[in-house]
């Protein structure tokens, strides 16, 4: 009887072993790609880091390493190259920004008037609106004629956000019997809040809240009957 019992405590031993083992395999495994991913990320910021500080000419692999506190040969690793490097953080950039327009349509509620004001808000926001992410998109801008790649990125979302804002725009004027042409209105709002952008980026003393009241008063003149200086009405 006593021998029986030890061989199965010996089983449930193994047994064990192998389990923790098979644990520590699966996180170890975790560890390595949560280490990936987050280097990957330290280097996307500190490219943008970069961007903004240096611009696109002058932003080097060797700065991004620096910047991130990381070797040289993590970044060639990682992207293998500089224009790899640019890409992936323009994509990152420009699903940031998706992302987070689309979390603000979300919970705008179905008023049309609410949508447009969420949208405008959102743009505006310290998660988005920031001196070392707007010289970073003015850097990618500056590339983007010459870059069919950059322009691929970004061109198909460019499309679909000036498309709802167009559409936006429509449905105003359909509830107000304004008089505007809604894809004119709509291209002079988008205009308007690139504009605001670059004088932010510019940082010639206007903040961002300045920049959001001067928005607001474009919605308040032009869509009267929807929008006051406090919110939609």
């Amino acid at each position: 009887m006593t021998v029986v019992l030890s061989l199965k405590n010996k089983k449930v031993a193994v047994r064990m072993k192998a389990v923790s083992a098979a644990e520590n395999g699966e996180n170890d495994r975790r560890g390595r790609k949560a280490s990936k991913e987050t280097r990957r990320q330290q280097l996307i910021e500190a490219t943008i880091d970069s961007l903004a500080k240096r611009g696109y000419a002058e932003t080097t692999l060797a700065d991004v390493a620096d910047g991130a506190g990381l070797s040289r040969g993590i970044v060639n690793f990682h992207f293998e190259s500089k224009e790899k490097l640019l890409i992936a953080t323009l994509q990152f950039m420009a699903d940031e920004y998706a992302a987070h327009w689309n979390a603000a349509l979300e919970k705008a509620g179905e008023a049309t008037s609410s949508k447009v004001w969420a949208l405008v808000a959102a743009d505006f926001d310290r998660k988005i609106c920031t001196k070392r992410k707007l010289a970073a998109w003015c850097a990618f801008w500056g590339e983007a004629k010459s870059r069919p790649t950059y322009q691929a990125l970004c061109g198909a979302r460019d499309v679909k956000y000036q498309d709802l804002i167009v559409a936006l725009c429509a449905q105003l004027k359909a509830e107000a019997s304004y008089s505007y042409d809604a894809e004119t209105i709509a291209l002079a709002l988008s205009a308007m809040m690139e504009g605001l952008w670059f004088r932010l980026m510019m940082g010639d003393g206007l903040t961002r809240e300045k920049a959001h009241a001067a928005a607001v008063e474009y919605l308040v003149t032009v869509f009267p009957g929807h929008m006051t200086h406090q919110g939609p009405k």
